[in-house]
């Protein structure tokens, strides 16, 4: 499903290369619940920019879903994210002036396609937010524009799942239920997840977990299962 060979991103610092991951290599079978830990600096969200296609590694290849995003062109790779990946961001990244409603359909009108709203209305209800179709990110809790990004990512029927500190905004108990609710419907679709995030607890509930640190892999436990 996720596919990383020799992976490599080097941006400039002035007048100095500045390596943020170094010969990044793994794969992520279907269907599997994985993690990407480490500290702040360790590159893990660059890694995750790399592998969803949101940016371009210096050396090394991504294969997604048997599609090879090395030399694609920001149209294709836009392509690739609106057909086959789901986004869910720490900052829940909704748009404020549309509804929790009109928010989950966006990628299914993006791509043109017709029944929108129905299953959109059917995302929320699973989500918890059945009398809230109506309502602007202002008018929601934190936990409930999570609960809008969560189905927003999974309209598409992604065949992947990205998400970056998916509860790092949110209160304890409020983050215990949202992990609930992304594992179940993770679960429930068969969907490959891949969480990247600081917080152990949440990693340790995945089958596989990849720490990086300073860019580089440190450890990998190796041991994914089906979700």
């Amino acid at each position: 499903m996720l596919r990383v060979e020799n992976l490599t991103k080097t941006y400039r610092s002035g007048d100095r290369p500045l390596t943020v991951l170094s010969d990044i290599g793994f794969t992520f079978e279907a269907g599997t619940v994985n993690a990407i830990v480490g500290p702040s600096g360790s590159g893990k969200t660059t890694l995750l920019g790399l592998c969803a296609g949101l940016d371009h590694p210096t050396s090394g290849r991504v294969l997604l879903n048997g599609t090879d995003l090395t030399g694609l062109s920001e149209d294709a790779l836009a392509a690739v994210r609106n057909r086959h990946v789901g986004f869910i961001f720490q900052s829940f990244q909704l748009i404020p002036t549309l509804t929790a409603l009109e928010n989950v359909t966006v990628p299914l009108e993006l791509r043109g396609e017709r029944g929108a709203d129905a299953k959109a209305k059917d995302l929320l209800a699973q989500v918890g937010l059945a009398e809230r179709f109506d309502h602007y990110p202002t008018q929601l809790s934190g936990g409930e524009q999570q609960r809008v990004a969560i189905a927003r990512a999974f309209i598409n029927d992604p065949v992947i799942l990205f998400a970056d500190e998916p509860t790092g905004n949110l209160d304890t108990d409020t983050s215990a239920a949202i992990e609930d609710l992304l594992f179940g419907l993770n679960r429930d679709r068969g969907t490959t997840l891949v969480v990247v995030t600081h917080d152990l607890e949440l990693a340790a509930r995945t089958g596989r977990t990849i720490r990086l640190k300073s860019g580089r892999i440190l450890h990998d436990s190796a041991e994914a299962v089906p979700a």
